[in-house]
């Protein structure tokens, strides 16, 4: 049957949409396989709780983080002097830092332009560092509270977030889209814009996995959907694990079920960048330290993501 004129164009978007996924895709993934990483906000609630602070001692943190066996550091900075400071500690330990978290404020007029500029400042210097992956999860009104962003925020939080991509990408870096639950409220609506409305080349995905079970008021549903929506975007995992609604001290087999989610992203052909980020909070079991924790947790992500590693 011969298409008329609105069918053929939905079919040319189609493919134009496939190309740039696959061309985004081809971009990052030619540094990979990177090795399984940690986030240095795990290390943060575990040492909290042990009444130390996290990044006090550079040198014993990282010396700490080596034991564990991992080989690659996911930080998070707000200004280049830190990244300075940190490099030749990592490089001390022979620690890979192929990805960072960095904070923007991206929804608001008089911050945003600042904001981007901030981050590409630290752009080049994690770039000096090997990095190829940087995340950001836009700042929302207030940490911990329940409003949400206008319209019109959207908006420009979305194109803040396109032009700061194709700035990273001219340096060789993508820029990875990370969520916590807040995000979700509202129908999803901040979640849905910000990758509906951002260019595939200028903008991947972090999927932070729990982050969306838990803002989806724990739906594993909700995961699996997100993945079938996003998936080709998806360049780095956050991966977390809760028992009864609760994060578990050490990855392994829990309310979500990881070793189907690794399978789909095998079928779907992704081998994202593995970032380990089992973290602790007032309910979680305490009965062993962060580097015996991240041990297990090493462990415990080969078994289960083996089937994508390179």
């Amino acid at each position: 049957m011969t298409p008329n004129r609105r069918q053929f164009l939905n079919l040319v978007a189609g493919a134009s949409a496939a190309t740039v996924l696959s061309s985004t895709q081809s971009e990052v993934f030619a540094s990979y396989p990177t090795p399984i990483a940690a986030n240095s906000y795990n290390w943060f609630t575990f040492y909290g709780r042990d009444n130390k602070k996290w990044g006090e001692d550079l040198d014993a943190c990282i010396a700490d983080f080596a034991k564990t066996g991992l080989k690659a550091y996911e930080p998070s900075f707000n200004t280049p002097e830190e990244v300075a400071k940190l490099g030749p500690v990592l490089k001390k330990h022979q620690i890979a830092m192929p990805s960072v978290y960095v904070n923007s404020v991206l929804h608001k007029a008089d911050e945003a332009a600042k904001s981007i500029a901030s981050v590409l400042a630290i752009a080049d210097e994690v770039k000096k560092l090997g990095t190829k992956i940087m995340v950001t999860n836009p700042t929302p009104i207030r940490w911990g509270g329940d409003e949400v962003k206008s319209d019109e925020e959207l908006k420009l939080q979305a194109a803040s977030l396109d032009k700061l991509g194709a700035a990273l990408r001219q340096k060789g870096i993508t820029l990875a889209y990370h969520t916590h639950d807040v995000e979700m409220k509202a129908g999803a609506r901040e979640f849905h814009h910000m990758l509906l409305n951002t260019s595939p080349l200028n903008m991947s995905f972090c999927f932070d996995v729990h982050w969306v079970y838990r803002g989806s008021q724990n739906s594993q549903l909700a995961v699996f959907d997100v993945l079938k929506l996003y998936g080709k975007r998806v360049v780095e995992l956050h991966i977390r694990q809760s028992v009864d609604g609760v994060w578990s001290e050490t990855f392994g087999d829990g309310d979500i079920d990881y070793r189907r989610f690794a399978a789909e992203l095998k079928k779907l052909k992704l081998q994202p960048h593995l970032v380990i980020e089992q973290c602790v909070e007032d309910k979680s079991p305490h009965t062993m330290d962060a580097v015996k924790a991240h041990v297990k947790d090493l462990a415990a992500i080969r078994d289960v993501f083996g089937g994508i590693l390179g």
